[in-house]
């Protein structure tokens, strides 16, 4: 525990003109000069950065879960106020928010969905499964590496399973922004260029024990095991994601009976 929180002082208050004009950049809201002198400033600012970064997932998971129609041609456009007064807005709406969700948290008695990880697991696979330059930050040829970076970014130790016996070679994996702080997905790819993920989160309910997820043509199996989440994502059959999921899970020290 640190200093601050052993003397009860609060975090300094966010800059909401800064985190507007962050948003108004991902976005692409800026004026070309501005979006320049903004992304130029990032390069210096790793929190920031980092902010930034965690905007463009949400936004892509966004589009990849609630794509636009194909047959849409027409649509109306209101006129709409400058960029920063309605990103003031929003943040105004979002720490509302947050206080709300913080408020409910603390109430006795009130705990997470247990199945949000997998949402979050389902979110990032929509993601990053259909890229084919950069689907991961650390390749597998670095595992050690990436082994050890998943491990310090998590604080626990991250194992990571091989699925060779179904065919499917690890390609590498990433850091994410999970619920309560970091989170880790590793891909895996078989010769026909099918795509498997296992989401790693060290905040789980404990509540969430075995389930599955279904999400258009996407099945998701979620599991708690030693305090952390795991969710393995996939477009295979249902049986066959299940037979993998389970020897995933029983590697990793849970209890898949209840698949069987």
């Amino acid at each position: 525990m640190n200093d601050d929180r052993e003397t009860g002082s609060s975090q300094p208050a966010p800059d909401i003109e800064a985190i507007a004009r962050l948003c108004a950049l991902v976005d692409g809201e800026l004026p070309e000069s501005e979006a320049a002198a903004a992304r130029a400033a990032l390069a210096h600012d790793a929190q920031a950065s980092m902010l930034a970064e965690h905007y463009r997932q949400q936004n892509a998971a966004l589009k990849a879960l609630f794509p636009l129609p194909a047959n849409l041609r027409y649509v109306l456009v209101r006129a709409r106020p400058r960029w920063w007064r309605r990103a003031l807005a929003a943040m105004g709406w979002a720490l509302a928010g947050l206080a709300l969700a913080l408020g409910v948290a603390w109430l006795p008695g009130a705990s997470a969905d247990p199945r949000e990880f997998a949402r979050h697991a389902d979110a990032a696979y929509a993601v990053f499964v259909p890229e084919q330059r950069h689907p991961v930050e650390v390749a597998a040829a670095d595992q050690p590496h990436l082994q050890t970076w998943l491990s310090r970014r998590l604080a626990r130790t991250v194992t990571i399973p091989s699925l060779d016996e179904y065919g499917f070679a690890l390609l590498g994996g990433r850091l994410l922004v999970g619920d309560a702080g970091p989170a880790a997905q590793l891909m895996y790819q078989n010769a026909a260029g099918e795509r498997l993920t296992l989401y790693i989160t060290p905040a789980a309910p404990a509540s969430a024990s075995l389930g599955l997820l279904r999400q258009a043509d996407r099945r998701t199996y979620y599991w708690v095991s030693g305090g952390a989440g795991y969710a393995l994502s996939g477009q295979l059959g249902e049986a066959r994601l299940r037979s993998i999921a389970g020897d995933v899970c029983a590697s990793l020290g849970g209890h898949p009976e209840a698949w069987r």
